[in-house]
């Protein structure tokens, strides 16, 4: 949740006749620390909502009275809940049944224009889901429905006027035939996803690059929702198309995806709003996303199963029959790194890095790295200056968007291979991960967490370790390492209008913003001791004369060290 960017709606609410009413909550706030998503919004706990969500609750989770958070958050007029509770991707499409109910219980204007501004813009989907999204609306084939399909299909933050170029793309390796019609997808993706397509690509599919359906009654549209939703975790299918996808899901045994859309259907069916619907029904659509399903049923757990597949093989763990049942026959490429192979899926790699795509692209029938290795078919790219440990963690990344643990001893090396293979998100994944340890380290460590985060942008490293060194000033202005490190940096500007570093949006690969450090320090340690607003320019000059003085201090200590040492 907090690598979704929010927005304010201030301009999108000026000019509207409000009463005074309508700015306030109908249901007084308060606080209610030990209870869930539920109650959380209804009482308009911002605090404890955002506790909620950040622990990994589901904002789309109905309750007993098959009643989601948002509409509880809309019913009581709680804005900032309402607002938080959108910006963590609950549902709002006034086209859905708990969309339509949010909008009939919104409890005044400016929760309603809350809930048409979020319409416009849904929430947006992980690195991860939306590289590979991007990836199967490239296929032209797939491109071309959603153009024609005049709004049937509207894929949530895709238009005709955005499309990414067909030159621009990587090629599918199968493509279904439905009723003449086309669908492009990868086989890797719709394998990791579906037991049935994995089945099918072992057997009868096997060295197919077109099937053919010849069932009449299969339905396109719902057949090319549920591969979009296999690359996504973003369902979006017409309500008419509801009835097909369960029977898809069904034969695709997708058993948790069935569960949930038989269960929509219900509601569908009986929802109030049905019997008032306009004449033409075409439009109204059900929204679904991965979160709602169980964990092992997302796209960064299939694809995790892939992944250690592949690991597992390199390591020789697996032999040519466990091979062949895992599936992992579809592996169409070999990384070498030092002496060790990995088989890879270029869709995946492809997708995930601009490096990647472009050396993929020039890639025809070569062998790189072919020596020593006989009876190898699979194309080899050679990745050098780089360790076999480094590169397992990119590519944990790559097809997980997470990182489970990082050696902090590696920790430069994948900053370094993150701004080589252009995956600058994998900066911040590897922060998640090491601030646990910073919080341990001491002060002469985090000097250098300083340096190295500086030095390769990582901001989330960057801002933890200059509001551990303003909170604790004097202690680190006591440490030597501290004081030599002040050498090393550009002196303070002096300058008051660069003494605030821009905020940047989270994992950004370049931060023109990124300020200098000491002028940042300097702001971080106003704002710690709390400076006086009239008083500020004076504190900041005593800082900085503060400064000078450790400087000086550190130079004599070279000095002295220097001539100790001779």
């Amino acid at each position: 949740m907090s690598n979704q960017q929010s927005w304010t709606l201030e301009s999108d609410l000026d000019g509207l006749d409000l009463d005074l009413e309508d700015l306030h909550p109908s249901i007084p706030l308060k606080k209610v620390p030990a209870g869930d998503i539920f109650e959380a919004s209804r009482a308009g706990d911002v605090d404890r909502l955002r506790y909620l969500i950040e622990s990994g609750a589901n904002v789309n989770l109905r309750d007993q009275w098959d009643s989601a958070a948002l509409y509880y958050a809309c019913l009581a007029g709680h804005l900032d809940a309402a607002r938080m509770l959108l910006e963590s991707g609950a549902i709002c499409d006034e086209h859905t049944f708990d969309g339509d109910r949010c909008h009939y219980a919104a409890l005044n204007l400016r929760v309603r224009k809350l809930l048409k501004a979020f319409e416009a813009r849904p929430p947006p989907l992980g690195p991860l889901q939306g590289a590979l999204r991007d990836t199967f609306l490239g296929c032209a084939a797939n491109q071309a429905y959603l153009e024609q399909s005049n709004g049937r299909i509207q894929i949530p933050g895709r238009s005709s006027s955005n499309n990414v170029s067909s030159s621009d793309h990587f090629p599918s390796d199968v493509v279904f035939y439905v009723q003449g019609r086309p669908i492009e997808a990868h086989r890797v993706i719709l394998s990791a996803r579906s037991p049935f397509f994995k089945r099918r690509f072992e057997e009868k599919w096997k060295n197919r690059k077109e099937v053919r359906f010849a069932r009449e009654k299969l339905s396109y549209p719902a057949l090319y929702s549920l591969i979009h939703f296999f690359y996504s975790d973003r369902l979006e299918v017409a309500i008419d198309d509801m009835e097909d996808l369960v029977e898809i899901c069904k034969v695709c045994k997708c058993e948790e995806l069935q569960k949930v859309l038989k269960k929509e259907l219900v509601h569908q069916k009986y929802a109030e709003y049905k019997a008032l619907r306009d004449v033409d029904s075409s439009q109204k659509r059900f929204i679904l996303q991965g979160m709602s399903l169980p964990e092992h049923d997302r796209l960064p757990a299939a694809m995790h199963r892939i992944l250690q597949s592949s690991l597992a093989e390199c390591a020789g763990a697996v032999d040519e029959m466990e091979m062949r049942e895992s599936g992992h026959d579809l592996a169409d490429v070999c990384i070498r790194v030092d002496k060790k192979i990995f088989r890879c899926h270029q869709v995946i790699l492809a997708s995930r890095s601009e490096y990647f795509k472009a050396r993929l692209s020039r890639m025809t029938d070569f062998l790189e790295g072919r020596d020593g290795m006989p009876g190898q078919s699979l194309p080899i790219l050679e990745e050098h200056d780089l360790s076999t440990e480094a590169f397992e963690k990119l590519i944990e990344y790559m097809y997980t968007d997470g990182l489970k643990d990082v050696d902090p001893n590696q920790a430069e090396e994948i900053f370094d291979a993150a701004s080589r293979y252009l995956l600058f998100p994998l900066k911040r994944a590897v922060a998640d991960v090491l601030l646990p340890h910073l919080e341990m380290v001491s002060p002469a460590e985090l000097c250098h967490w300083l340096i190295l985060s500086d030095m390769y942008g990582v901001l989330k490293i960057r801002e933890y370790c200059l509001d551990a060194i303003a909170c604790n000033f004097e202690t680190f202005a006591d440490t030597r390492e501290f004081r030599a490190m002040l050498l090393t940096l550009p002196p303070p500007s002096g300058d008051s209008s660069l003494r605030t570093t821009l905020p940047s949006a989270p994992g950004a690969g370049v931060n023109a913003d990124q300020g200098n450090l000491l002028d940042d320090l300097r702001e971080k340690w106003l704002e710690a001791e709390a400076a006086e607003l009239d008083k500020r320019d004076e504190s900041a000059a005593l800082f900085d004369k503060r400064l000078e003085m450790l400087m000086l201090t550190a130079e004599w200590e070279n000095t002295n060290t220097d001539t100790h040492h001779t």
